[in-house]
C-alpha cells in the first residue's frame, strides 16, 4: 500500500483515505476521533483569508544546561514542516475582528513548552493588549521542556502572568486544548480562559 493515502483511526481502527480525512478536517466520520492538526492548518480554518500575519518567527531555542544532543534535536527539527519552534504567533481577523492567536504544533518536540515558547506567547499577549487585541491560545502539548529544566517551568508562571494584565486591560481569551494538551501546559496558560474550549478526549 503507498504510504500516505490511507490512515488508521487510533479509536475505532477504520481506514481512511487520506483526502476525505483531510476534507473533514483530520477528523475520523466514524467516530468523531480528532487527529493532529498541524498549527498552520488551524490559524488558516480560523482566519480571514489573507489576514494572518507571523511574529516573532525567528526566536530561536538555544541549549541553556548543556543537555546532551539537545542542540542536535533542535537543529533536526527547525525547517521541518515550516516550523522553528513549538509554537507559531501572530496577528489575525476572525470575522473581521482582529485579534492575536497562538497556535502549538505536536510535531515538534511534542509541543513541549520551552523558553522560546513562553517568550513568543508572553510577547503575543503584550502585543494584544498594545493593539487592543482579544486572544486565542491554540494548545497542544506533552507540557514543560526537561531539556530546560527550571528555565522551562519558568515559562508557566511568566504567560499566566501576561495573561493577567490582558485581563486588566478588559481584553477576552480563548483558550483551545486540542489533544493531547497535558503537564505544565495544562497547569498554566491553558486552562485559565475566559472562555476554555476542548477537543474530545484531549
Amino acid at each position: 500500500m503507498p504510504e500516505g493515502v490511507w490512515a488508521k483511526c487510533t479509536d475505532c481502527g477504520a481506514m481512511l483515505h487520506e483526502l476525505e480525512l483531510k476534507q473533514n478536517l483530520r477528523v475520523c466520520h466514524h467516530c468523531s476521533h480528532h487527529f493532529l492538526l498541524p498549527a498552520h492548518d488551524r490559524i488558516h480554518l480560523l482566519a480571514d483569508p489573507g489576514s494572518f500575519e507571523e511574529t516573532d518567527a525567528n526566536i530561536e531555542s538555544v541549549n541553556p544546561l548543556g543537555f546532551q544532543r539537545y542542540s542536535e534535536k533542535l537543529e533536526s527539527l527547525k525547517g521541518k514542516d515550516g516550523l522553528s519552534e513549538a509554537v507559531v504567533t501572530g496577528r489575525l481577523a476572525i470575522d473581521s475582528q482582529p485579534a492575536m492567536i497562538a497556535a502549538m504544533d505536536f510535531r515538534f518536540f511534542a509541543g513541549s513548552m520551552g523558553s522560546v515558547v513562553g517568550e513568543k506567547i508572553t510577547r503575543m499577549v503584550e502585543l494584544a493588549i498594545e493593539e487592543r487585541r482579544g486572544v486565542m491560545i491554540i494548545s497542544a502539548s506533552s507540557g514543560a521542556r526537561m531539556q530546560e529544566g527550571m528555565l522551562s517551568l519558568m515559562q508557566m508562571a511568566k504567560t499566566c502572568a501576561a495573561l493577567a494584565r490582558l485581563s486588566e486591560a478588559h481584553l477576552p481569551y480563548i483558550s483551545v486544548m486540542t489533544h493531547p494538551t497535558t503537564g505544565g501546559v495544562t497547569a498554566s496558560f491553558a486552562t485559565i480562559g475566559d472562555v476554555n474550549l476542548a477537543e474530545p478526549g484531549c
